[in-house]
Order: structure tokens, then C-alpha cells, then sequence
């Protein structure tokens, strides 16, 4: 018979906030924790442009579910994309089959926001899984491959030129090393390409790189940037994509076969919930405790959730992953509490500060009290990318990978791997 007092947790996405609930909730047996997710992996999206960029190996950001799960007896894991909630019933639907719950917690993050732009959508490189990572990695090398072989200098410009859209962290820093791959490796391996970092564009509408972070951040990233060769491109947007050229709001145009597009996201789709449940960015709206508005025993964490209870932030929390960390640690203290008949604790978000890598040696950070550069910044970024990742294992490739790459200049992982289309086999690629 089944056990009425055990609580079947129902946790749609394995990022940051998902895998944080899971891991609290693992030591509890009043819970079966059932894991929902597209992927039978969990990854770690900061450093996805490094292996975009042929930097490090998709292996050493990613963890097996299942692996991870290996010796918990009150978690499983169930591959599927959610396709509805059903909150009556308190049943999901995926595409392999339903899912009943107790309590069922929305983690399934973003998605990138083309602003309406059609052509955009269909054809610029996106960056929020590590199949598009491996996907521009093999578009760039591709392309690469091509140019070299280009019969006119305006298709190997239209080749070699890469327009990033978007000057947050992540723009900044695919821009900052796909100069080190230009600086470091294309004037070695390509004979035939000259000054390859010299076709970089970073374009974004505001004023300046690095929005949301300190002045001093915003001026170091321009900085480095403008002296690795990139074109870096302010307030302006990327209004079309039309005949391989992006065309920009002030009437300019770049050739380009390569459009990244890192400037915006917007919340997933969830069918099944009602409309006063979803705010701004198509974000759930949720309470102090992370439960959805208006629908009992559902909640939403991570990039995905919008809460206002905050005081701190009245217009909702950053969509960054130390909020998805606490917000999954906060939430599963918080359904412990609930089982065991105790009062539960608001959610508050402590700020822990923002860093971003520029280029080798070169850093940003932004603590809560004070903002520093450098190489000191760098290295303490090298060591908070480490800390977070899953598995001994992965800290320990990574490390010595970074350490490799870094004193060599010259990563051995440039290889094109993947479906191919009829007209690159003809082509010999």
C-alpha cells in the first residue's frame, strides 16, 4: 500500500535552484523527490561560451542525474519535457506520461527573447544549453574552415566576421575569449586569416558593457576589450538579420554568417497555469515562501520565479544563479517545516556579489562593498567556477584543463563533431 505519509515532491528542471532543493531534500524520508528533466544531466551554464569556444570539454561542465542520485533512496529521476500542470488534479504532463504530486516546484528557467524578430530567431546562435554551445563551437570552426578557402576578400570577411548581440557577462565574455582564440590560436593555425579578433563585433542598446554591474567593471571590460581588437558598438540594437548581414538600428549593416545572440531572455511556457499567475517577462509570480499566486502547493524557483515580497528587491530578484541556489536550499527547509508542523521563513536573497572574466588574466568583481579588477579578480573567478560544479571528479578535470590551456596557449579540443549537412559533405568538410 502506498505510504500516505510520504510526500511526492515533483521538481520540473535540474539547474541550479532544482538540483539545490533536491540535494536538501535528500536526508528527509517523509519525501520521494521525482526529478524532471529534458536532459539526463545537469550542467552549468556560466561556462557554457568555454566550451563554445572550444576551450573545455562539455564533460567537464555536466553530471549525470542518475549518477548523482546513485545512493539516495528517496530521489529518482524521470526524462521528459513538461508539456502542462494540471493543478486540480495535481497531475503534470510531460511527453513521456503524467505525474501525480504532493508539492510540485517549477524550476525550467529561460528561454532566449528575440524581441519579436523573426529572422533573429531563426537563424542567430543562442547559448543556453550545451547543445548550442557544441553547436556554435562547430558553426565557428566551420566557418573557419570555409573562410580560409573564401576566393574574394568580401566572403571571407562575411565568414570570419562574428556579431555578438548582447554586452552583459555573457557577451563579454565570449567576445573577450574568442580574442584569446584569435590572438592565440587562429594566427598559428590559420596562416591564411589575418587579425581574426579584428572581425568581433559586440553590439549592444545601452550605454554601456556590463549593465548591471560597477562602473569601475563596465570601464575594465571596454577597456580590455578595445585592446584585444574587438569593435565594441553601443547604443544600438540589432534590428534584423536579412541576406547574411545584421542590420542595425542606425542603419548599419555587418556581413556575417554568425549572429550570437545574448540579449535578453524571457520565462518558459507553463500550460496549465492561470494567467493572474504570470508577470512580467512571462515570469510566475510567487509569494514569500516561493508558492505560485493563486495556486496552492506549486512553486517556481530560480530564473523562471518573480518575487516582490523582498524588500531589498521590489521588482524582483536578479535572474542569477546565486538566487536559484538559496531560493532551492530556502524552499526545501521550507516543506521540511511544513511536514513537520513548524513556521516557515520568508525567502531572502543575500547578494553575494557578481564577477565576469574579460580575457586570460583579466577579471571584474563586484562585492557587496567594494569593486576589484585584474588578475586577483581573475583567479578568485577561476576558483568560484570551481566550488559550484558537481563531482570531485569535474573540479579536478577542470582545474587541470584551465591549467593546460592557460600556460599553452593552445587547447587540443578544436574539433567538429556532429551532423553534418548535404552540401558541407560535398564541400569535404
Amino acid at each position: 500500500m502506498e505510504n500516505k505519509s510520504v510526500k511526492r515532491v515533483v521538481v520540473v528542471g535540474g539547474g541550479f535552484a532544482g538540483i539545490n532543493l533536491v540535494k536538501t531534500l535528500s536526508k528527509d524520508e517523509r519525501f520521494i523527490v521525482t526529478l524532471v528533466d529534458i536532459n539526463n544531466y545537469h550542467f552549468f551554464p556560466p561556462l557554457l561560451y568555454q566550451v563554445a569556444t572550444a576551450f573545455i570539454e562539455p564533460s567537464n561542465i555536466s553530471y549525470p542525474f542518475r549518477r548523482l542520485f546513485q545512493k539516495k533512496k528517496n530521489q529518482r529521476f524521470f526524462m521528459g519535457t513538461l508539456t502542462s500542470v494540471n493543478p486540480a488534479a495535481k497531475t503534470i504532463e510531460t511527453d513521456n506520461g503524467t505525474l501525480g504530486y504532493d508539492y510540485l516546484v517549477l524550476c525550467v528557467g529561460t528561454e532566449p527573447n528575440y524581441f519579436g524578430l523573426e529572422n533573429v530567431r531563426r537563424a542567430a546562435l543562442p547559448m543556453k544549453t550545451i547543445n548550442d554551445s557544441l553547436s556554435m563551437r562547430n558553426h565557428l570552426l566551420m566557418t573557419m574552415e570555409k573562410a580560409v578557402r573564401a576566393t574574394s576578400k568580401d566572403e571571407r570577411d562575411r565568414l570570419l566576421n562574428i556579431v555578438i548581440a548582447g554586452g552583459g557577462p555573457t557577451g563579454v565574455e565570449i567576445a573577450g575569449m574568442l580574442a584569446e582564440l584569435g590572438r592565440n590560436v587562429a594566427v598559428k593555425e590559420y596562416p591564411e586569416i589575418e587579425s581574426f579578433q579584428a572581425h568581433i563585433h559586440l553590439v549592444d542598446s545601452g550605454g554601456e558593457l556590463l549593465g548591471p554591474m560597477s562602473t569601475t567593471a563596465q570601464k575594465e571590460a571596454l577597456r580590455v576589450l578595445t585592446r584585444l581588437g574587438v569593435h565594441v558598438r553601443l547604443n544600438v540594437a540589432v534590428k534584423d538579420y536579412v541576406d547574411h548581414e545584421v542590420v542595425l538600428a542606425d542603419g548599419g549593416r555587418i556581413p556575417t554568417d554568425m549572429l550570437i545572440w545574448t540579449s535578453g531572455v524571457i520565462g518558459r511556457e507553463i500550460p496549465g497555469l492561470p494567467k493572474e499567475s504570470i508577470g512580467r517577462g512571462r515570469r510566475v509570480l510567487v509569494d514569500q515562501f516561493s508558492e505560485v499566486n493563486a495556486v496552492p502547493d506549486v512553486f517556481a524557483l530560480g530564473d523562471i520565479a518573480m518575487q516582490t515580497a523582498d524588500v531589498k528587491y521590489p521588482n524582483g530578484h536578479p535572474q542569477l544563479a546565486q538566487v536559484a541556489i538559496q531560493g532551492g536550499q530556502a524552499l526545501a527547509k521550507n516543506l521540511i517545516r511544513r511536514e513537520s508542523g513548524r513556521e516557515q521563513k520568508p525567502f531572502r536573497y543575500h547578494d553575494k556579489g557578481s564577477m565576469a572574466i574579460i580575457s586570460k588574466f583579466k577579471a571584474v568583481a563586484d562585492l557587496p562593498k567594494f569593486s576589484f579588477k585584474g588578475f586577483f579578480a581573475w583567479v578568485i573567478w577561476l576558483f568560484i567556477h570551481i566550488i559550484p560544479l558537481i563531482g570531485f571528479r569535474n573540479k579536478v578535470k577542470l582545474a587541470f584543463s584551465w591549467l593546460a590551456s592557460f600556460i599553452t596557449n593552445d587547447p587540443t579540443l578544436r574539433l567538429i563533431i556532429g551532423v553534418r549537412t548535404t552540401k558541407e559533405n560535398k564541400e569535404g568538410l
